[in-house]
């Protein structure tokens, strides 16, 4: 759905940034997205370390010793490792295969392919590889769902490489899909006051976007309508990253936003359950 004239609007060119994540045992934790993920170590020190492909960060991971897993409310699904080719999200699924990494599921969503597995802590991971958006339908998948994801016609892209222990560059967050107590309310939210385009309502799930993307931003009530926000100390999701073009789009959001907190290169604001959006300029 695009936005009427009266409805904020984004800009088209946004990417995301980095995921910061609590962790409940850092070291494990950088050890598994080095082995499973091929992730390499941007910095690690005693509570908190980057992850990424050698040149840019895309996860930020923070521990908390006294943390517990996600239960009955409001917080990370999953956020999507977008990988700059087909061929890339191959080698990450070879590299799960030979580190004996379990999956969860894998779709073919038709705009993009991809696997989805947990971390040690149970947060969500989505690995993704877009299609040309030439080949997207007009309806981006949703009408009628997703359909399994072809391994076969997947590796074969690399057939005869040998494995990789590390990814390589080009690696992007692609979108974050979170748990929220309404629908209604989550578009208001995001759509309306923040500026993201709706692009498809399921009733239990909403997706929105900018620029005309499949999605930047799903959120569901599949936990239960009328959800609260995360108690301290559980594992999941700090806070995500939208990066405009300039400082002055990150001023226009602020300026539509009741509540702010300070944050590096712009501003971090919360949704109705708490979960933390940062928006800064593009470096």
């Amino acid at each position: 759905m695009t936005a009427t004239p009266q409805t904020p609007t984004l800009p088209a060119t946004l990417t995301l940034g980095a995921v910061h994540l609590t962790v409940s045992d850092l070291d494990r934790s950088v050890a598994w997205y080095q082995r499973s993920l091929g992730f390499r170590v941007h910095s690690h020190d005693g509570t908190h370390a980057t992850l990424g492909d050698g040149t840019t960060v895309t996860l930020e991971l923070f521990e908390d010793p006294a943390a517990r897993p996600a239960g009955r409310h409001a917080g990370l699904y999953h956020y999507a490792l977008l990988y700059p080719s087909r061929e890339e999200l191959a080698r990450a699924a070879v590299r799960l295969s030979v580190t004996d990494t379990p999956i969860e599921g894998a779709s073919d969503h038709r705009t993009h392919e991809a696997i989805y597995l947990p971390d040690p802590d149970g947060n969500g991971i989505e690995l993704a590889a877009d299609r040309e958006k030439t080949a997207w339908p007009t309806d981006l998948g949703y009408s009628r769902g997703p359909a399994p994801l072809d391994f076969q016609a997947l590796l074969g892209t690399i057939d005869g490489e040998a494995p990789t222990a590390q990814l390589g560059e080009g690696l992007k967050m692609g979108h974050l899909h979170l748990h929220v107590g309404d629908i209604d309310q989550g578009l208001a939210f995001y759509r309306d006051v923040l500026g993201f385009e709706e692009q498809a309502n399921l009733g239990t799930a909403a997706f929105v976007s900018a620029g005309g993307y499949h999605h930047h931003l799903g959120f569901n009530v599949w936990r239960g309508r009328g959800v609260g926000p995360a108690p301290e100390h559980t594992v999941g999701l700090r806070h995500w990253t939208v990066q405009l073009p300039t400082a002055d789009d990150v001023d226009a959001v602020r300026a539509r936003v009741e509540t702010t907190e300070d944050h590096p290169g712009g501003f971090l604001v919360r949704d109705p359950w708490g979960t933390a959006v940062a928006f800064v300029a593009q470096s």
